[in-house]
C-alpha cells in the first residue's frame, strides 16, 4: 500500500510504504533536503503513525503498524469558511487521550493547537458526495470537515476506532460512578435521624441531592452519546442536527402512581384553625349558579407580582433539598404537596386570563381580508401571548385551583389601536339585530373600545382541569378552551404537559381555528429556576384548509439559543407553506411572508393592556383574588408559615368537601362550563346566543 506525499513549491516530497504482510512501516529517502530543525515530514494527505506512548515530536523510524490504539498524524485540508475555504492543517489523533487536534503546519506541532476536538462519542461521517471529504461531529456540537485526496478511509477507521474505545471507557466510567453513588445513598440512610451526624443533616441533604443530579446529568449525557454512534450505524447525521435534552424513560413503581400515597410530605395533613372568611358547611351551600358580572364594577388592575425575588428559594434550600432527595423521576407531582415558597402570588386561572393581555392583537384576527391573512393573524397573537403570561424572570408555580374556583376580567380597547375590519359596519349591524345579546354587549356599539371579557373555572380536582372562556361580542369572536395540567419530576427540572384543546370562533365568518398548548419547563431548581416551553403544537381550520404547525424548541444539550420557536403556516390543499416564523417566544419574532416581505415583532416593545377587575370587596368568595387574598398577602409580607397555614386550610376544606359529597354520593356541580365528550363548554357561548337570537327573528 502506497501513501504519496507532495507538496506544492519547496516542500519535501516523500513516500511511505506499509507491508501488507507484515504490517511494517518503511520511511523512504525524500526527494528534497529536510529542514535539520524537523522530523520526517508528511504532507498533502500523507498519513504517520505511532504507538500511542511516542511524544508529538518523534521520529517517524521504526514505528510499528497495527490496528490497535495509535497515534495518527498528517496534513489534512480543513473547511475554514466561506472566505478562506479550504487550508492545509497538521493535524494529530492522540489516541491516549482521545483528541484530534490540529495546528497551522507540522512546525508549530510543539506549540498549543490552533483547534481541540473530545472524539468521546463523536461521528466520524465520510461524505456521500466525493471521495475525499469526511466530517468528524463532536458531542460538543463542534464539526470539523475536513479532506484527503487519498488516504480519507484510514482517517476514517483511526478515528472511529479511537472514538468507539474512549466512548465505550464512559460507559465503565459510568457503571462505577452509579455503584459508589448507590452506595453513598444507602450509607447516609442508614444513619439515625437525630444526634451529632444524622441522615437529616442538611450538609448530607445536599449531597445526596446533588448527587443524585449529577448522575441523572451524566446518564442523559451518555445516552446522547450512545445514541449519536447508533445513528452513525444507520448514516450520518445530517447536517445542522442538534442533540436535546431527553426525557428519562423511568417506569414507575405502583407506589409512585398518581393516586397512591406518597411516601413523604412536606406539609402535615393535619389541619391549623385560621380564620377564614367562609367555614367549611357555608362553603359547600354557595349558590352555583352563574354569575353576572357587571362591567361597570370592574376597574383598572393595579397589581403587580412581579416574581423576581430568590430571597425564600435560598432561605428554605434545605427543604428542596429534602423534596428532590425522596422524588424519582418520572414521578407524577399531581398530588404531591409543594412547600409554599416556591409559589406566585396567583392563582393559574389567573395565570390563563394574562395570556389575553394583547387584546389588540386577538380583535384584529377576524379583520384579516382572508382566510390566509385571518390564520396568520391567529399565528401572530398565540405567539406573543406567552411572554406576559409569564410574571418575572424566576419560574415559580401559581396556586393550584380550588375545585369551584372562578377568575373574572376583561380588556378595554379602544377601537383607533385596532386595524378596521375590512366588513365593520356589516358586523356592527348583525350585532345591533340581535337583541338578545347582553346588554353590556349591546352598550359596545358606538362606543369608543371594544371590550373583551374572560371567565375561568376549575372544573375538576383529580385530574386537575381548568375551564376558561373569552369573547369580543361587537367583533362576533370567542374562544374556549379547557387544560389539564399533569406535572412530572425530571430530575433538575419540572415538566409540566398541558393536555386539551382550545377553540377560536370568527362567527363573522364562520371559521372555527383548533388549537393546543406547548409543554412548560422549569429548569434549573436548585439554583436560579427558570421557564422554557417544549413540543410541538398545531392550529387548524377544517374549513379554509390552512393549518400551522409550531415548534417551541427547549435549548439543546449544547449551545443553541433559549427560548427559540419555529412555525411555519400552510395551505393543506395545495400543500403551499405561506408563512414562516422563527426567533424567541419572549423577544423578537420574525415573520416571512411567501411574497418576500419580513415582518419583525418586538415582544418586549408591546404594549401591554391591564386587565379589569372587581374589588375584594364585590366578588364572589370562590373568585381567585378573594379565595387566596390571605396567601397572597402573607406571601407579600415574606411570612412563609403563616402562608402555608392558610394555604393548608384552604386545601383541607377542599379535601372534607369532597369527602362528604363522596359520602353521600353529590356530584360536583360546576358553574360556567358544561361537560361535552371529553372537553368543557362554556355554558352560554356567543355561537349560542346569537344563533338563539337568530331564531328567535
Amino acid at each position: 500500500m502506497d501513501f504519496g506525499v507532495k507538496m506544492q513549491g519547496s516542500e519535501p516530497v516523500s513516500t511511505m510504504k506499509v507491508s501488507e504482510s507484515e504490517g511494517k512501516l518503511e520511511g523512504l529517502a525524500t526527494a528534497v533536503t529536510p529542514n535539520k530543525n524537523s522530523s520526517n515530514s508528511s504532507c498533502a494527505g500523507g498519513i504517520s503513525s505511532s504507538s500511542s506512548s511516542s511524544s508529538r515530536g518523534g521520529s517517524a523510524k521504526g514505528w510499528q503498524y497495527s490496528d490497535h490504539m495509535e497515534n495518527v498524524y498528517g496534513y489534512l485540508m480543513k473547511y475554514t469558511n466561506l472566505v478562506t475555504g479550504w487550508q492545509y492543517r497538521f493535524f494529530v489523533l492522540n489516541n491516549e487521550a482521545g483528541l484530534l487536534e490540529y495546528f497551522v503546519n507540522e512546525q508549530s506541532r510543539n506549540q498549543k493547537p490552533r483547534g481541540t476536538l473530545q472524539l468521546a462519542g463523536a461521528v466520524i461521517s465520510p461524505s456521500d458526495e466525493d471521495s475525499h471529504t469526511f466530517t468528524v461531529n463532536a458531542a460538543s456540537g463542534e464539526q470539523y470537515k475536513l479532506r484527503d485526496a487519498k488516504e480519507r478511509q484510514h482517517w476514517v477507521s483511526r478515528l472511529q476506532i479511537c472514538t468507539q474505545h474512549h466512548t465505550e471507557a464512559i460507559g465503565k466510567m459510568m457503571s462505577h460512578a452509579e455503584g459508589q453513588q448507590r452506595d453513598l445513598i444507602r450509607r447516609i440512610e442508614c444513619l439515625p435521624t437525630s444526634g451529632l451526624l444524622s441522615s437529616l443533616d442538611q450538609d448530607l441533604l445536599m449531597l445526596k441531592a446533588t448527587s443524585m443530579a449529577t448522575m441523572n446529568c451524566l446518564n442523559d449525557c451518555f445516552h446522547i452519546l450512545q445514541l449519536q454512534h447508533a445513528s452513525h450505524q444507520k448514516g450520518s447525521l445530517p447536517s445542522g442536527t442538534t442533540i436535546e435534552w431527553l426525557e428519562p424513560k423511568v417506569p414507575l413503581s405502583d407506589h409512585y402512581k398518581n393516586g397512591s400515597d406518597q411516601p413523604f410530605a412536606t406539609e402535615h395533613s393535619k389541619p391549623v384553625a385560621v380564620p377564614e372568611e367562609q367555614s367549611v358547611a357555608e362553603s359547600g351551600l354557595l349558590a352555583r349558579e352563574p354569575e353576572e358580572v357587571n362591567a361597570d364594577d370592574e376597574v383598572e388592575d393595579t397589581c403587580d407580582n412581579k416574581e423576581d425575588d430568590l430571597g425564600a428559594v435560598e432561605e428554605q434550600r434545605s427543604v428542596i433539598l429534602h423534596l428532590l432527595s425522596q422524588l424519582k423521576l418520572g414521578m407524577d407531582l399531581t398530588r404531591v404537596v409543594l412547600p409554599t415558597f416556591i409559589l406566585e402570588k396567583r392563582s393559574l386561572l389567573e395565570m390563563y386570563a394574562d395570556f389575553m393581555s394583547h387584546p389588540d392583537l386577538f380583535i384584529t384576527i377576524t379583520n384579516g381580508a382572508t382566510a390566509e391573512d385571518r390564520m396568520i393573524r391567529f399565528v401572530e397573537y398565540y405567539l406573543t401571548s406567552f411572554h406576559e403570561g409569564r410574571k418575572g424572570a424566576i419560574a415559580k408555580k401559581p396556586y393550584n385551583p380550588i375545585i369551584g374556583e372562578t377568575f373574572h376580567c376583561s380588556w378595554r380597547m379602544p377601537k383607533s389601536e385596532v386595524t378596521p375590519s375590512v366588513a365593520s359596519s356589516s358586523s356592527t349591524q348583525a350585532v345591533t339585530n340581535h337583541t338578545s345579546l347582553s346588554e353590556d354587549s349591546l352598550s359596545q356599539v358606538g362606543s369608543d373600545y371594544y371590550t373583551v371579557r374572560f371567565v375561568a373555572e376549575q372544573v375538576s380536582h383529580h385530574p386537575p382541569v381548568s375551564g376558561f372562556y373569552a369573547e369580543c361580542a361587537e367583533r362576533k369572536m370567542c374562544v374556549n378552551a379547557h387544560v389539564w395540567t399533569k406535572s412530572k419530576f425530571l430530575g433538575m427540572s419540572i415538566g409540566v404537559t398541558m393536555v386539551g384543546e382550545g377553540i377560536l370562533s370568527l362567527l363573522e365568518h364562520g371559521e372555527e381555528y383548533t388549537f393546543s398548548l406547548p409543554c412548560a419547563y422549569a429548569r434549573s431548581i436548585l439554583t436560579v429556576p427558570w421557564v422554557e416551553l417544549g413540543g410541538k403544537v398545531s392550529v387548524n381550520c377544517a374549513k379554509t384548509g390552512y393549518s400551522a404547525s409550531i415548534t417551541f424548541h427547549t435549548k439543546p444539550f449544547y449551545g443553541g439559543k433559549l427560548h427559540r420557536v419555529t412555525a411555519e403556516v400552510k395551505h393543506n390543499i395545495t400543500n403551499t407553506v405561506v408563512c414562516r416564523v422563527q426567533g424567541e417566544w419572549n423577544s423578537v419574532l420574525e415573520f416571512t411572508y411567501s411574497n418576500g416581505e419580513t415582518k419583525y415583532v418586538d415582544l418586549t416593545k408591546l404594549a401591554i393592556t391591564k386587565k379589569r377587575v372587581r374589588p375584594l370587596e364585590k366578588q364572589d368568595p370562590f373568585e381567585s383574588r378573594r379565595l387566596w387574598k390571605n396567601v397572597t398577602d402573607s406571601l407579600r409580607e415574606s411570612e412563609i408559615d403563616k402562608a402555608t397555614e392558610h394555604k393548608r386550610t384552604l386545601e383541607e376544606r377542599q379535601r372534607t368537601e369532597e369527602r362528604h359529597r363522596t359520602e353521600t354520593g353529590t356530584p360536583w356541580k360546576t358553574k360556567y362550563f358544561i361537560k361535552e365528550g371529553d372537553g368543557w363548554v362554556y355554558h352560554k357561548p356567543l355561537w349560542k346566543v346569537i344563533s338563539t337570537a337568530q331564531a328567535a327573528e
